[in-house]
């Protein structure tokens, strides 16, 4: 198990932490820093030109969820992470990863108001024992407020808040302690391991009446999806896709009426296998059937109606041109054969995916 204790610089996160470890039997205090500032470290300069959180190394968000798996594996846990995470898209990345591996995460969220917080930032910066001190440290602190009020909507739909403002680090992590034992902070996510060779997937295209594309925000990984998923031993593709409609969206399809549009060839890219992913026209989804929409909390965060130019704002480069490719061959009435989200013929081998 792992109590991620999240909030802005300045919000207690480290003291409570520790504090915590001494009232959850066997937990063990797991700081992702010192897997970013090995990072920073062993990366060549050229990567690191421009980076200026470790956050934003693809690395680093792969590497959090591993070492986590290591360390619970030598020790009796639970695994205390006091870690702002402001960006959601990387929460998703590494929540994503954790209940890949059957880790359930309980989500805190340590808030104070922002005066409170930019006190406590300057007074720990003009403190020459506090490890954040100095003028420098301040302001890396300080420049990141902005980002916290900006996150906060998402933050605190998403973890048991707490207001530290008057509390003392005992008092905050006896509450975490007792969210904890509760279960009120934890986040269920559903555990989609990863592949262990490459998939057959199958995606169903809704539209609504202005021929926008139905896209669906998944809770365990980044980026927006479309409805669908992996293609089970032994089941034709039609009925994974009518199957994936009702588990994630709640709608009864007819397989018959499923047309086929693309057949991309995805490469393995990153952790997760490819394999071959199918598109199917599902149709179109009138207001009723909108009203209808029922999505599973722990796989799916919210679902929208694009247009491609938003789509491509949304999804990974491959899947956006897998999408771009569908909608044309749905306008054609063709299927269309793909590689790597390029149609075969223009250059699909050297195509590079980033998802």
């Amino acid at each position: 198990m792992i109590v991620w204790v999240n909030g802005a610089f300045g919000a207690g996160k480290t003291s409570a932490c520790r504090e915590l470890t001494a009232l959850l039997p066997g937990s063990v205090l797991y700081d992702p820093e010192l897997v970013g500032s090995g990072l920073t470290r062993m990366l060549p300069e050229r990567r690191l030109a421009g980076v200026s959180d470790f956050q934003d190394l693809p690395s680093w968000r792969l590497l959090v969820p591993e070492v986590a798996a290591a360390l619970l594996a030598e020790v009796e846990g639970p695994l205390v992470v006091p870690m702002t995470l402001l960006r959601q898209e990387y929460r998703d990345e590494i929540f994503g990863a954790l209940a890949a591996r059957r880790i359930p995460v309980h989500h805190v969220l340590l808030h104070a108001g922002e005066t409170i917080l930019r006190a406590r930032i300057e007074a720990r910066a003009a403190d020459p024992g506090h490890p954040d001190h100095g003028e420098k440290a301040g302001r890396w602190s300080l420049d990141h407020l902005p980002h916290y009020r900006a996150a906060l909507p998402w933050l605190t739909a998403d973890a048991a808040v707490i207001d530290t403002t008057a509390l003392t680090p005992r008092a905050v992590a006896e509450r975490i302690a007792a969210l904890v034992r509760q279960g009120t902070a934890h986040r269920p996510i559903v555990q989609t391991p990863l592949p262990a060779a490459d998939t057959v997937a199958a995606a169903v295209l809704l539209f609504d009446e202005q021929d926008r594309v139905l896209l669906v925000d998944p809770v365990y990984k980044p980026g927006w999806e479309f409805p669908g998923g992996v293609v089970e031993r032994g089941e034709a593709p039609t009925l994974a896709g009518v199957r994936e409609a009702a588990e994630e969206l709640s709608i009864g399809l007819d397989r018959r009426t499923l047309r086929l549009l693309v057949v991309d060839w995805e490469p393995h890219t990153g952790p997760r296998r490819g394999g071959m992913r199918l598109v199917y026209d599902g149709g179109r989804l009138d207001a009723a059937g909108q009203a209808r929409l029922r999505l599973p909390a722990e796989e799916l965060r919210s679902w929208r109606f694009v247009t491609l130019r938003e789509a491509e704002q949304l999804l990974a480069p491959g899947k956006a041109r897998r999408l771009a490719a569908a909608l044309r061959a749905r306008e054609l009435g063709e299927v269309l054969a793909l590689e790597a989200g390029v149609p075969v013929g223009e250059g699909a081998a050297e195509a590079v995916v980033d998802g």
